[in-house]
């Protein structure tokens, strides 16, 4: 099924305008797409206003005469919101309107949502994205998308404008489930190369000897690649947030246990993010986790 205002694009909300959802939004703009905007904190979405986007005081008012609602939003509490609670999504969805919810979430929640849109008659497709910052300005996100064979063929328009892979990987549920495995992966690769840097940096080695062979090497990836240098540069302005890091291996626990599976490497790497959240680092990049290892590593020399 075909949808589509009289000029040919289809009308878009896009629920979330943080390190993600800017980006997204940008692009969306750029398609020529007639876009409304929500954020809990409005002051985000001034440039977009600036650049032609409506902006709505609510997620209901943001969806009332959308044909495509986006969501992008940090945890499974925050998408409750903006679809159920008053003034949410689900409130003013018009007949025919299609729900993405492109966050990362919990298996759990995407099933209840999944209900709740089918209770209201409307479609459902979840399709949380790889990528970050850098990816979602350059319109470069990796989409994974569970819905029907429809819907996926009616949305996937949409996400060009903002990607440049769409993956249907099944039913609704199913790209959540390939996030989370995606995001564990990098979450352990992540901590466990902030722990050999900041063993390196106690060895007396030559730290871009070290780096490079390592870079080159088995161990070797691109998130290895773009943390040697993020970490080393102590740059840790936000390309993807260390607290959500921390939120999305929780989750990926508790997806594999439903399934069997004991991710005994996320439990230690989501205790690493904790420990570098509760320090303060919470709101900057990912890589800031290795000045937890640090300040332990002082801590620990100053005792000897």
């Amino acid at each position: 099924m075909t949808i589509g205002t009289s000029a040919g694009k289809p009308s878009v909300a896009l629920l979330g305008l943080g390190t993600m959802g800017r980006g997204m939004a940008a692009n969306l703009l750029k398609a020529g797409l007639p876009l409304t905007v929500w954020n809990r904190t409005a002051a985000k979405s001034k440039h977009l206003a600036d650049s032609g986007a409506a902006v709505a005081e609510t997620p209901a008012q943001a969806v009332s005469t959308a044909e495509i609602v986006l969501a992008m939003l940090s945890d499974d509490a925050a998408s409750r919101a903006a679809w159920l609670e008053q003034d949410g999504a689900l409130t003013a969805m018009k007949t025919g309107a299609i729900a993405v919810e492109c966050s990362t979430l919990s298996p759990e929640w995407i099933h209840e949502l999944y209900g709740a849109v089918d209770e209201r008659g409307l479609r459902m497709a979840e399709s949380p994205v790889t990528g970050s910052r850098i990816q979602a300005e350059a319109g470069q996100l990796k989409f994974l998308v569970g819905a029907d064979e429809d819907t996926f063929t009616t949305i996937s328009p949409i996400l060009r404008c903002m990607g440049n892979e769409i993956l249907h990987l099944g039913p609704v549920g199913s790209g959540g489930q390939l996030k989370l495995i995606n995001n564990f992966l990098c979450a352990v690769q992540v901590a466990s190369f902030a722990e050999a840097l900041a063993w390196i940096e106690r060895t007396g080695l030559n730290l871009h000897t070290a780096l490079d062979f390592l870079k080159r090497g088995a161990p070797g990836s691109g998130i290895v690649s773009a943390m040697s240098e993020r970490m080393t540069n102590r740059n840790y302005d936000v390309n993807f947030l260390l607290r959500l890091m921390a939120k999305d291996q929780r989750y990926a626990k508790a997806a594999a246990a439903q399934l069997g599976v004991d991710l005994t490497m996320a439990s230690a790497s989501e205790k690493l993010f904790r420990q570098a959240e509760q320090q303060g680092l919470g709101e900057k990049d990912m890589s800031a986790v290795v000045e937890a290892i640090r300040r332990a590593s002082d801590a620990a020399g100053k005792t000897k």
